[in-house]
């Protein structure tokens, strides 16, 4: 009797433990399917935000947008064009001059890297050399010698980093740029209408203002530059991009530009003059402002202060 006892309740035992081996195994099994299944949703996610920023780069890369000097000639009048560091020789990455916006006499400088493959070759593709900088650190004094304002247009990958730009100071070019700019006692204002590109973007940029077409890029290195750093893999460009906050919403969202302009109809005259009249009024509120240089001071004192904030 004990022995049949014994026996029953020794399988009851084992067929209790098989069962909980059991459950336990396709519990296992069921977080494992679900934890791959989440991780596929969210690689699935990710790749369709990455895909999305990386089109936003590819857009402000277009050979097709409009550059720099479709800006001046459409926006303003009488574009004079003025050549020369004074120093060295003359950039044609970056074409500088005096012009009107209505009746006001302003300077306009803009990084220009052409539509053709013969133009670009010939602006060495938006890349400004440090007598681009130089020449344009030169109108800028000379519009604050004439009480003009500066309208700046940047589109550039970045400044040359070739030998001879290393050798006639392109650093130290562009942190002149930065620290004249600063204390500049006229308005300033500059509008990323494609590619923002580190240093050689910001060498422009150092404004009471600074405005982003709506899919123009405004980075610290390029995405493919990034990829390459972080993974050794410049294929991944497109999670960089996304890693780097480097669209207009972005910059909006950090303080680092006060406007984004829409693109809807970009290339038409409407488009255009939409933009002179925003000039136009952001240069009559600037014009009274009694603090000018001090506020720009702050206005870069302050970036990054949303991020901080935010986490």
């Amino acid at each position: 009797m004990s022995q049949a006892v014994y026996k029953r309740t020794d399988k009851r035992a084992d067929e209790h433990a098989y069962k909980r081996t059991g459950e336990r195994a396709d519990e296992h099994a069921y977080k494992r399917t679900g934890e791959r299944a989440d991780e596929h949703a969210y690689k699935r996610t990710d790749a369709r935000a990455y895909k999305h920023v990386y089109e936003r780069v590819k857009l402000a890369r277009d050979s097709k947008r409009p550059t720099g000097l479709d800006y001046i000639k459409n926006i303003f009048n009488g574009f004079i064009e003025f050549h020369g560091d004074r120093r060295y020789a003359d950039d044609p990455a970056v074409a500088g001059g005096i012009a009107k916006l209505g009746n006001v006499p302003v300077t306009v400088i803009a990084i220009e890297k052409g539509h053709t493959a013969k133009e670009r070759t010939y602006r060495n593709f938006g890349m400004p050399k440090p007598e681009g900088y130089r020449k344009a650190l030169r109108l800028m004094k000379q519009a604050e010698k004439f009480g003009r304002p500066v309208i700046c247009f940047v589109d550039t990958s970045g400044a040359y980093c070739g030998i001879g730009a290393e050798e006639r100071g392109q650093g130290q070019a562009i942190a002149e740029n930065l620290s004249e700019m600063s204390t500049l006692c006229v308005p300033i204002i500059s509008i990323l209408i494609g590619e923002g590109g580190s240093g050689g973007a910001l060498a422009l940029a150092a404004a009471d203002r600074v405005w982003m077409l709506q899919n123009a890029v405004y980075s610290v290195i390029s995405p493919e530059g990034c990829a390459s750093i972080l993974w050794k893999d410049s294929s991944k460009a497109d999670a960089a991009a996304a890693s780097l906050k480097l669209t207009a919403e972005d910059g909006k969202s950090l303080g680092v530009i006060e406007r984004i302009l829409s693109e809807d109809d970009i290339g038409t005259k409407e488009f255009y003059d939409r933009i002179r009249t925003l000039l136009t009024e952001e240069l009559k509120e600037l014009s009274r402002d009694v603090e000018l240089t001090q506020n720009r001071y702050d206005r870069f004192r302050k970036l990054g202060a949303a991020a901080v904030i935010k986490e």
